[in-house]
C-alpha cells in the first residue's frame, strides 16, 4: 500500500496512540505510553498522510531476544497488509540492533497472520498475574 508511510520511533502522543487503541481493541483504557516507548528497543508506526493507522513495539531483554507487542491497525485499514509491514519493518530494526530472536505470542485465530509474517510456532506458556 503505497499511501501508508512507516516510521522507526517517531515522536508520537498518547492521544494519537489511545486513539488507535481504542479503535482497534474494544476494551482499551486510555494509558500513558511514555514509559513502555522509552524502554523499548524500537517501535515502528504506520500513517495514512498524517493520521496514525499502525502501530508495533519491541520489547526487549538487553541481549539477544526481542519481543512484539501491541501489534495494531485501525480497523479502517486492515487486510491491506499494514500489519505484516509493521512486523516486518520490526524484525529489520530488531535485526540491526543485533537482535537473534524475534518472540511473539499471540491467540489462536492470529496463527495465520503471523505464520504470513514468517514466525513458527512453539510452545510457550503464560501465568495471568491480574485477576
Amino acid at each position: 500500500m503505497t499511501d501508508i508511510i512507516y516510521h522507526l520511533n517517531p515522536t508520537v502522543t498518547n492521544t494519537d496512540l489511545n486513539r488507535l487503541f481504542a479503535a482497534a481493541w474494544p476494551d482499551h483504557h486510555d494509558a500513558d505510553f511514555a514509559p513502555v516507548l522509552s524502554r523499548s528497543l524500537a517501535y515502528i508506526c504506520a500513517y495514512g498522510k498524517t493520521e496514525l493507522v499502525g502501530f508495533v513495539n519491541l520489547a526487549w531483554d538487553g541481549g539477544i531476544h526481542a519481543f512484539l507487542l501491541d501489534t495494531t491497525v485501525h480497523p479502517a485499514y486492515q487486510r491491506r497488509g499494514i500489519g505484516v509491514r509493521l512486523v516486518q519493518e520490526a524484525a529489520v530494526a530488531a535485526k540491526a540492533k543485533g537482535i537473534h530472536w524475534l518472540h511473539v505470542d499471540y491467540e489462536p485465530h492470529l496463527e495465520s497472520f503471523y505464520r504470513q509474517c514468517g514466525f513458527q510456532p512453539t510452545l510457550a506458556g503464560l501465568m495471568r498475574l491480574n485477576g
